[in-house]
């Protein structure tokens, strides 16, 4: 029997559509994916919170500052904790589900093992409570601070701008302080001291993350035994490195450890990178033999210390920045009278545990984006850049502190990634070191050296143009003004937005 001419077309024409409706579907469900789970743990949260405080009279004020703590939490996790795995993933040194899984763990254990010491600034170190001795007071403050400084948080990460969180929490505090109880209750050195480290953070880890690809350019990759300059110099760089972590580590401290000044934790860390030098000059001599000796892939060196980097700086970020989402809602549960926290000044572990694994929520829900941002569409990364990069920002943090000055873990990371981008931009244009290097590659054979070097002594004016169109601009510029305006606006967004919701909030209290 013959099959009619419409059959199968109709047939496909169908299959085609359901298909379509299929794969509609799927995308719907993969976008809608993240949204439901977030709003599944802000539930959890919520229950928890009810769980905590049933015997409390506010408890529905408990409630629903934990709601904004957890949705405060996953905009941490989606924004500022990308700046530490970013450089990792834009070098290629770890994948970006590994580095994902990484930096959630390392937040989680930040979080436990360190976050209680800097609770206590976020809690009672911005407003002055005894000018707000009203506990009704210190809760309209708490959670007008937590919704806005969450709400600018989660616009800046859709106008894929990395800002800084405690700034965030920090001026809606001062906002909605300053509405309630007048300018006299905040703490305006506080904010001078902010302003100064906004200055300084970027600025220094550009300029330190400059220095190190410096010297890493000079030393090594323009040697002329690249692979011995390489054994004799990457050791030292890996003992700096270590040095400079142990510092960083020991500055945020652990409960129930000893307190150490600025320059004691330096000199720690500089006799542990002494003492680690041996051993990684015997790594790195293991590691140097695979390589090629004519032209030796030095950056392979780099990848491995590059995602212990990123582990430590997920870690310093989880002890240091949970404190930005269960501060305040610690505050709110003090101010609730509940006996337990009274009597004993640390968070309460359920509260630990909500900024924890909020953190850790968001960013493996929504961290990705700004993860590719920071690692590769700023300017192009490389495991050296990359590690000079993860070095400036420990160092960066250690000088501050050694001068008294705070500083933001994102400035310090984004500042650093526009200094490297800005310095190969001069490199490229202005090095006689580099174009010595490429005249020796031309004459050893490198084609591609060959042909840039004929690029560059083309005396045409057209041939000049283009090869400063090809190399000049290795940084976005775009992203440098958008992200400096979104830093900019930061603190005073959050307190005005702050300022109006607790005006309202106070209002329907009394």
């Amino acid at each position: 029997m013959a099959k009619s001419p419409y059959t199968e077309p109709t047939l496909d024409k169908d299959l085609h559509k359901i298909g379509m409706m299929e794969s509609a579907a799927q995308f719907v469900m993969n976008r809608a994916a993240a949204p439901a789970f977030a709003l599944v743990f802000i539930i959890c949260a919520a229950s928890a919170a009810i769980t905590m405080s049933a015997s409390s009279g506010g408890m529905l004020f408990i409630a629903v500052a934990s709601v904004m703590a957890a949705y405060m939490a996953m905009n941490i996790g989606a924004n500022d904790v990308t700046n530490n795995v970013g450089a990792a993933v834009g070098a290629r040194a770890i994948s970006l589900r590994n580095a994902l899984i990484l930096a959630a763990l390392c937040e989680i254990a930040g979080a436990f093992l360190a976050g209680d010491r800097v609770v206590a600034t976020i809690k009672d170190g911005i407003i002055n409570t005894r000018l707000t001795p009203d506990p009704d007071m210190i809760i309209v403050i708490m959670v007008s601070a937590l919704f806005a400084a969450a709400a600018w948080i989660n616009i800046a990460t859709w106008l894929n701008a990395p800002v800084s969180t405690t700034h965030s929490i920090v001026g809606g505090i001062m906002g909605a302080g300053a509405a309630i109880a007048g300018a006299g209750a905040v703490d305006w050195t506080q904010l001078a001291e902010i302003s100064a480290g906004w200055l300084f953070s970027p600025i220094a880890g550009g300029i330190i993350a400059i220095a190190f690809l410096w010297f890493i350019q000079t030393a090594i990759l323009y040697a002329q035994d690249r692979l011995g300059a390489a054994m004799r110099w990457v050791p030292f760089l890996l003992a700096v490195m270590s040095g400079a972590f142990v510092s960083y580590l020991l500055l945020l401290g652990f409960d129930g450890g000893i307190d150490l000044t600025a320059w004691q934790a330096i000199a720690i860390g500089t006799v542990i990178g002494l003492i680690g030098y041996i051993p990684f000059r015997r790594a790195v001599a293991r590691q140097s033999a695979a390589l090629d000796a004519a032209d030796p892939s030095i950056k392979s060196l780099f990848r491995t210390p590059l995602v212990f980097s990123a582990a430590l700086l997920s870690f310093a970020h989880g002890a240091n920045d949970v404190s930005n989402a269960i501060g305040p809602l610690f505050a709110v549960v003090e101010a609730s009278g509940i006996q337990s926290v009274t009597a004993n000044q640390d968070a309460p572990f359920w509260v630990m545990a909500l900024g924890a694994f909020g953190i850790s929520i968001g960013l493996l829900l929504f961290g990705p984006r700004l993860i590719r941002i920071v690692g590769s569409q700023i300017t192009k990364l490389n495991p050296i850049r990359a590690f000079c990069v993860a070095l400036s920002a420990a160092l960066t943090v250690i000088v501050a502190s050694a001068l008294g000055l705070p500083v933001s873990s994102t400035h310090i990371a984004v500042g650093s990634v526009f200094g490297v981008g800005l310095f190969r931009e001069w490199h490229v244009a202005h090095s006689s070191q580099r174009r010595l290097y490429i005249e020796a590659k031309a004459l050893k054979g490198d084609k591609k050296a060959a042909r840039e070097l004929m690029a560059s002594r083309d005396a045409s004016k057209a041939a000049t143009q283009a090869v400063d169109n090809t190399y000049r601009y290795l940084v976005r510029r775009s992203y440098l003004l958008s992200i400096l305006a979104a830093w900019v606006v930061t603190a005073p967004v959050s307190g005005a937005l702050a300022a109006g919701i607790a005006t309202a909030l106070h209002r329907f209290v009394q």
